[in-house]
């Protein structure tokens, strides 16, 4: 694997992650709007959204850790070739 391979992937899930967590917290606005509203909420909505969330955030952080250890790798590279 390509350390140039891994900072992409780390990248492109990390945005994935942050796209996730960025419509969890547009569908638990959405359902508070609702219960202010309509004095109606939908629990199972709102526990979905929070759950993705939370693993969306797991996500973003485990992506993180992939670009740091990529990053990690490319300078070692760099400091033995030097």
């Amino acid at each position: 694997m390509q350390v140039n391979s891994a900072l992409n992937t780390g990248l492109q899930g990390f945005q994935e992650a942050q796209s996730r967590v960025n419509q969890a917290a547009q569908d638990i606005a959405s359902q508070s709007v609702k219960d202010s509203t309509e004095k109606s909420i939908d629990y199972n909505d709102l526990t979905t959204s929070l759950v993705d969330l939370k693993v969306a955030e797991y996500d973003a952080q485990a992506n993180a850790k992939v670009v740091q250890t990529a990053s990690d790798v490319l300078g070692t590279l760099l400091d033995i070739e030097v």
